[in-house]
């Protein structure tokens, strides 16, 4: 197998590198993006109550912030509940784009990885040609040996590049698809939390006396 991978020339070097990275990263995320690790399950719930028994305060939002990356969102809305609906709003859309760039750390490497991989993987075919064709310009084509050399090297980076091309592009595109996900599931509980605080503020709302009739 070592012999297999000196043939296929110099560029099995850094494939080698981008298939270690390629392989740390995939699983940074996969442990990272665990959904119970985005989404704890009952966080929401536990939220809800808390706003309905009005017993919010600054120590509940600073330790939710630090729970979870829904825990930051949902802390978002709690910290912003008395302003403006539009303001709230605001606020929540810009924690979230902050969570889902911190959920898609790596990702970008990922897609580079994809990317760089078979073009180094042609870069050593161009090399295997070029030394094949060095070969058959010094003695000939009658050294099989040194012809079989260059073949060889054209071969296995182009096959290597692809080996750690083709799962890098899978998995990027595959968590990246989980990332987005994720964002709608943080979408669709912020508006859980800001629908029990719209229903608080129109339950505590005193009522106003109707208006007598003029005599």
């Amino acid at each position: 197998m070592f012999e297999l991978f000196v043939a296929g020339g110099f560029t099995m070097w850094p494939l080698l590198l981008l298939s270690a990275a390629m392989v740390g990263i995939v699983l940074e995320r996969f442990w990272s993006l665990r959904r119970t690790t985005v989404l704890p399950g009952g966080l929401t719930a536990e939220v809800v109550t808390l706003v309905r028994g009005r017993r919010i305060d600054a120590e509940h939002i600073e330790a939710l912030r630090r729970h979870s990356p829904l825990g930051r969102v949902l802390g978002t809305v709690l910290a912003e509940r008395h302003r403006p609906h539009e303001y709230l709003v605001a606020r929540v859309e810009d924690a979230g784009r902050q969570v889902v760039h911190g959920l898609s750390r790596w990702l970008n490497s990922l897609g580079t990885i994809a990317i760089i991989a078979p073009m180094l993987g042609l870069l050593g075919t161009v090399s295997g040609m070029i030394r094949m064709f060095l070969v058959i310009t010094e003695v000939g084509v009658g050294d099989a040996n040194r012809l079989a050399g260059g073949i060889g090297e054209a071969l296995l980076s182009t096959a290597f590049g692809l080996i750690v091309a083709i799962p890098a592009y899978i998995f990027h595109r595959y968590l990246r698809g989980r990332v987005h996900d994720y964002a709608l599931d943080l979408a669709r509980e912020a508006n859980q939390v800001m629908e029990a605080l719209e229903a608080g503020t129109t339950t505590a709302a005193p009522s106003t006396p109707p208006a007598r009739a003029p005599r």
